[in-house]
């Protein structure tokens, strides 16, 4: 079975840190471009970061960029997003999603800092909460 797993979602207070992790079954994260997207409620989905497999190139939207860090560890099969300095505007459901069919392998142009076409990408996990308290 195909499928992307999300985990390390919490409650923690502003100014903490969080590390999310995103593992895979049936095929193998290393081959594939990860990117992180996340959620509010009663707001549209956003890239917020993504890994490139082809060319190693890493995107951040300015909203996590500086406190937010993407990385691999194909050892393991998982892609963490490391986030610090968290703020009470991070709290979202957080994906981590890729494009089986199309191999991708590259995060630009695909994946957008910010924006987020959900159709662009056929390979979601269910989510993990982040909540941010004040």
């Amino acid at each position: 079975q195909v499928q992307l797993v999300e985990s390390g979602g919490g409650l923690v207070q502003a100014g903490g840190s969080l590390r999310l992790s995103c593992t895979s079954s049936g095929f193998t994260l290393k081959e594939f471009a990860i990117g992180w997207f996340r959620q509010a409620p009663g707001k549209e989905r956003e890239g917020i970061s993504c890994i490139s497999r082809s060319d190693g190139s890493i995107d951040y939207a300015d909203s996590v960029k500086g406190r937010f860090t993407i990385s691999r560890d194909n050892t393991k099969n998982t892609v963490y997003l490391q986030m610090n300095s968290l703020k009470p505007e991070d709290t979202a459901v957080y994906y981590c999603a890729t494009d089986l069919i199309t191999r991708w392998d590259v995060c630009r142009p695909r994946f957008q800092p910010g924006i987020t076409f959900s159709t662009h990408y056929d390979s979601w996990g269910q989510g993990t909460q982040v909540t941010v308290s004040s």
